[in-house]
């Protein structure tokens, strides 16, 4: 049987039948969230950026909300007022996202799109997408991240938060796909987002964030790893065979068993001339 492609399978996870595969997931993956809120003063990038004390956002890929929910840990304040737009083509991604606002984020207006089909040119005083851009297809990224950059008023903050290429995702999905699901689109890396960027006419301030995550739980490490390909139906043990996945799963893995998987995110921001 041939497997779903990627934009098709992350899909199909998120809903509510994918529930408990996302909660593994972000047993270890909320730290992806919380190194972003530490990497920069987002307070001081909302207040630059508000228009009579309110901030228009457009969340991109919104998900199930981390970034905005580790902000609010963070202790963001609760002004200026940040009405936040959510964009997602799933529904069940929509109401997640929308159930973590807390002052001063406020839902806005929703939008159960694809990146690539949004029509809302100069709406918005910033837009972000944090580890939202990996199912966009290659082919697509361009399109994709050019309506991001329109969708910024002039002076407008964009921020886009994605793995590089060597980074645990990406080399995971790459092991993965070369064992069990050859056929399958890549996952897009931050290079590609950078350089989608400067096609749509900005040049963006990129920050790698290096990090870990890991777990000495098996149980946690499966769920992390299936939903990193979201593919629920290969377990550890069959991952950890031979071939490129076993192979990179065995440069994870310390003498006793435990798992530390290795991140580098590219935080890239810019302002909309």
């Amino acid at each position: 049987m041939t497997s779903p492609d990627t934009a098709r399978r992350s899909l199909d996870h998120w809903s509510e039948a994918g529930r408990a595969e996302m909660e593994a997931f972000y047993a270890l993956a909320t730290e992806d969230y919380r190194q972003l809120a530490s990497a920069r003063d987002w307070a001081a990038d909302l207040r630059a950026h508000a228009v009579d004390d309110r901030v228009r956002l457009l969340d991109v890929a919104c998900g199930s909300g981390k970034f905005p929910s580790a902000l609010l840990a963070s202790g963001l304040p609760e002004r200026p007022e940040v009405a936040v737009d959510l964009l997602d083509p799933s529904a069940f991604s929509i109401a997640e996202a929308r159930a973590v606002l807390r002052p001063p984020f406020v839902a806005a207006g929703e939008h159960e799109v694809f990146l690539q089909d949004l029509c809302a040119e100069g709406a918005f005083d910033v837009a972000w997408a944090t580890h939202a851009l990996y199912a966009i297809p290659p082919a697509e990224l361009g399109a994709g991240v050019a309506r991001m950059v329109a969708a910024l008023r002039p002076g407008g903050f964009g921020v886009v938060a994605q793995a590089c290429a060597r980074s645990h995702y990406l080399a995971f999905y790459e092991a993965y796909r070369a064992e069990i699901a050859p056929d399958v689109t890549p996952y897009t890396d931050a290079e590609g987002v950078a350089d989608a960027l400067r096609a749509a006419g900005v040049e963006p301030q990129v920050v790698p964030i290096h990090y870990t995550t890991g777990s000495a739980d098996r149980a946690v490490v499966e769920g992390f790893l299936q939903r990193c390909a979201f593919d629920d139906t290969v377990p550890l043990e069959a991952m950890e065979a031979d071939g490129p996945l076993g192979e990179y799963l065995a440069g994870c893995r310390d003498a006793s068993g435990a798992y530390t998987f290795t991140h580098e995110t590219h935080l890239m921001t810019w302002e909309n001339a």
